[in-house]
Parts: structure tokens; C-alpha cells; sequence
């Protein structure tokens, strides 16, 4: 029975993936913040970890007591939306503390084991924001855009090694806590009032494609058992769209 460990557990993308992979009779490792055993089903095969990613003990104590694991998936983050001339760059580090260095940190953890089992599958959730620019999501994008980047050369690395490296693109979901938890500031700014409006109406029109729970869940699974997949999965119609717009 394979095992799978997933950072970022406690709600959104993180929670649904856990869900997905124990309905599939998986070993799985979920971990959090603050952990939340009551937000998935009991399970003999599930075991929740506290996990801060910015914090390199807690991912010693994680991984050590997580191995060994077949599959990393790197779900862990925050987002954030603001004109650049007022993101405040406490955030702009915290983005990337999370985002990025929280995902390298994690990658670098479960290496080793990877490394000598020569086997081992990592999935980087990151974010189609990565396919094509848009204004007021520059700090966010750029912590993103630099885990594909990371991913890309890290996939050239671990071929010898026979360890997978994929990345997963979510779309925009409602249906997560994201915009509830995202970092804002300057979007009220009158010099910004119409770009604000131009950027974000169209994402919360009725008619908007847009990223369900599952179709990150189904990617992040393609992902870590299909050695066919490519390099980068879009998750979700709008990130679909966006992708094929890229091509």
C-alpha cells in the first residue's frame, strides 16, 4: 500500500486531494498548521500531522515521522492581491517563505529516501496565474512562477534517480477559502479603482469557467500514478483554457 504525504490540509485543495487518495485506499499523511483530524474521515490509513513548512523542525519532525512515502505533493501556500505600489513587503517575503522556499525546503526533506529507493513521485501545486500575466497578482505569481521554475530543472535532476516531478495548475475556485485568506491591500485605491474592476468582474461573472476541488484532486492523482502524464497538468476549465491559450 503506497503512501502519499500532503502539506496544507486543513481546507481547499489540500483537504480534497487527502480525501481523494484515502477513497483509493491509499496510506495517507495529511498535515496542517494546527492539526484537524475531525475535517476528513476516520481511517486506519490516516495519520494528521502538524506541519509548518516556513519552520525547518517541524518539517524534520514531519517527514521523520511520516517515512517512509511514495508521494510528496507540495500543496502548502497563501495568496495575495494588490497593486505592486502597495503590497507590503512583509508579504511579498511571507509569499515566498510559503509558496517557494516552503516547497523547495519540503522537496529537500524527502529526497534522500527517494533518492536511495530510486522511486519516488512529487507533485508541485502551483497556479495557472503561471500561464499568462495578470495585473494586481504580481508578488503571488512570482512565488508561483518560481516553484515551476524550481520544478522544470528539479525534474532534470531526479530522472537518473527514476523520481518523478510534476506540477499541477489550478484554475480559480470558489470554492475555496483562498480569497477569504488571501493578503490585500492598496485594491481600494481610487488610482486603482479601474483596473480592479476590469481585472476581477470577469472571474466573478455567473458565466466564468472555473476550478472545482475535484479537478485539482483528479490532477494532483494523475500526477502521482500515471508516468505517462506531462510535465505540467492544468486543473480546471479556466485553467484549461488558459493553457491551451499559452500553446
Amino acid at each position: 500500500m503506497k503512501t502519499v504525504l500532503i502539506t496544507g490540509c486543513s481546507s481547499g485543495f489540500g483537504l480534497e486531494i487527502a480525501r481523494y487518495f484515502l477513497a483509493r485506499d491509499w496510506q495517507v499523511v495529511a498535515t496542517m498548521r494546527t492539526p484537524q483530524a475531525d475535517v476528513l474521515p476516520p481511517s486506519s490509513r490516516l495519520r494528521v500531522l502538524a506541519l509548518d513548512v516556513t519552520n525547518p523542525e517541524s518539517i524534520r519532525q514531519a517527514v521523520e515521522a511520516a517515512a517512509p512515502i511514495d508521494v510528496l505533493v507540495n500543496n502548502a501556500g497563501f495568496g495575495a492581491a494588490s497593486p505592486v505600489e502597495f503590497v507590503p513587503i512583509s508579504t511579498v517575503r511571507g509569499l515566498f517563505e510559503t509558496n517557494t522556499i516552503g516547497t523547495i525546503a519540503m522537496t529537500q526533506a524527502v529526497l534522500p529516501q527517494f533518492r536511495q529507493r530510486r522511486a519516488g513521485v512529487i507533485v508541485n501545486v502551483t497556479s495557472s496565474l503561471t500561464l499568462k500575466p495578470m495585473p494586481l497578482n504580481a508578488a503571488y505569481r512570482a512565488s508561483k512562477a518560481a516553484v515551476h521554475a524550481f520544478t522544470e530543472s528539479l525534474a532534470l535532476e531526479l530522472e537518473p534517480f527514476r523520481v518523478r516531478v510534476r506540477l499541477v495548475l489550478p484554475g480559480s475556485s470558489p470554492e475555496t477559502r483562498f480569497r477569504e485568506s488571501a493578503r490585500m491591500d492598496g485594491l481600494d485605491h481610487e488610482a486603482y479603482a479601474d483596473l480592479v474592476k476590469k481585472t476581477f468582474a470577469p472571474l466573478r461573472a455567473a458565466s466564468a469557467a472555473i476550478t472545482h476541488l475535484q479537478d485539482v484532486a483528479e490532477a494532483v492523482w494523475r500526477a502521482a500514478t500515471d508516468p505517462s502524464s506531462p510535465m505540467c497538468i492544468p486543473a480546471g476549465a479556466d485553467a484549461e483554457a488558459w493553457a491551451a491559450e499559452a500553446a
